[in-house]
């Protein structure tokens, strides 16, 4: 039986199901124990398959120093994808004039102003400045697991305002982090398709902003400084992403003043796998009914 791609009807079908909850933020759908289960079971499957590289585990929360933002230039690639936090400064007198105005259902952002921080727009941002100076011979490899926000509101599934990743980042020498890139590439390729996954691997840009930021896609396209892995979710023209790679070159590691063993500015590469959309790829392909995936699939998943 062919597959249907049915945006609002597997929308509705995950609704359904049990597996996730609408709210009134498009892109913001909450999370049912049936669904984070196979979070977690995926999550797991990575540790184990990486669990002789030595990665350095690190946790941070959803949020980044302002300073950090500006400071690696998302603003000037990325500035539709950034999420502000502001909060109240005012005294009590401005207190009750915003407290007026929310009950009166006037607007009333505008007595909010900027904190120091803002939402993470990507789980490996807080992990370069712990690199600053001089790396070990074999550089360092780092993962975590975070949440990560982009303003991208959308009534499709697989196109989330707040959504995790699981984030591996590699530090070192060109040579050191090309390689591990490739080798990679083909691990995560051979780990979603002992899932039974239809996954395949293309060349792939960042959605940089403005007429300026087609010619930064261009040339990395052109340099294959990022790859994606793709499987059909909610079209089979325009497979989703559920896995990406970049190779940043000299990025991050030119500032944060990152250098290799031999002094020379180094270079930083960083993997990621979209955890809520594998997991809804692991539903599309398999179904509804968790017990009657694949024998081989629950294998993995549930050991």
């Amino acid at each position: 039986m062919p597959t249907v791609y049915d945006i609002q009807g597997f929308h509705d079908d995950l609704v359904r199901q049990g597996f996730i909850v609408p709210t009134e933020v498009k892109g913001g759908w909450g999370r049912t124990g049936k669904f984070e289960d196979i979070v977690d079971r995926f999550n797991a499957l990575v540790s184990r398959t990486a669990q002789d590289d030595g990665a350095e585990l690190f946790q941070f929360p959803p949020i980044v120093p302002r300073a950090l933002i500006e400071r690696v230039g998302y603003m000037d690639n990325f500035p539709h994808l950034s999420g502000s936090i502001s909060s109240f400064f005012g005294n009590d007198r401005e207190a009750l004039a915003l407290s007026g105005k929310v009950n009166g259902g006037e607007r009333w952002e505008d007595m909010l102003a900027p904190t120091e921080s803002m939402l993470t727009p990507a789980a490996c941002y807080p992990v370069y400045p712990m690199f600053s100076g001089l790396l070990p011979g074999k550089g360092r490899l780092v993962t975590v697991t975070g949440w990560v926000y982009r303003h991208e509101p959308s009534d499709e599934p697989t196109r989330l305002q707040a959504f995790r990743m699981r984030e591996f980042i590699r530090v070192g020498t060109n040579e050191q982090v090309v390689d591990w890139r490739n080798a990679w590439l083909d691990r995560g390729l051979a780990l979603l398709k002992s899932l039974q996954l239809p996954v395949v691997s293309d060349v792939a840009t960042d959605p940089f902003f403005g007429r300026a930021g087609k010619m930064m896609a261009a040339s990395q396209r052109d340099q294959r400084l990022k790859f994606e892995i793709l499987v059909p979710v909610i079209s089979e023209e325009k497979p989703t992403a559920i896995c990406s790679f970049n190779w940043h070159q000299d990025h991050f590691s030119g500032t944060f003043g990152i250098k290799d063993a031999t002094g020379n500015t180094a270079s930083t590469a960083c993997l990621g796998f979209g955890l809520e959309r594998v997991t809804l790829a692991l539903i599309k392909h398999h179904g509804f009914d968790v017990a009657a995936w694949p024998a081989p699939v629950r294998a993995l998943l549930w050991p």
